[in-house]
């Protein structure tokens, strides 16, 4: 799985770098963490970002996210450490795509 470099907006202005979408990739977890996902694809895809916190012993459900076809572009987030860090890091969250063709992703930090 492939780390997505994180993009911090700044006030003198950010122009985020889209990276092809691989079928799966991590990002460092975070309160101001958000994943931006492009699919210009005739087809609508999924992005799924995968549940680690528990409750009361229950595992919380994986984030599943629709992104339509065409002109499809989603902002997801926040990607918090309680919700998706692993547990093999403690800091990164593991998303896999339907689809990668015609898909584009940045990980972006407000």
């Amino acid at each position: 799985m492939a780390l997505l470099a994180q993009q911090v907006i700044s006030l003198a202005g950010t122009t985020p770098t889209y990276s092809a979408a691989a079928a799966s990739t991590t990002v460092t977890c975070g309160e101001r963490s958000f994943l931006h996902v492009k699919n210009t694809n005739g087809s609508s895809m999924t992005v799924t970002i995968t549940a680690t916190a528990k409750v009361r012993g229950q595992g919380v459900a994986d984030i599943v996210v629709t992104v339509p076809a065409t002109t499809g572009d989603k902002l997801i987030g926040p990607l918090t450490a309680d919700l998706f860090a692993s547990a093999a890091d403690g800091v990164s969250a593991s998303i896999t795509y339907s689809s990668t063709t015609s898909v584009t992703v940045a990980n972006i930090v407000i």
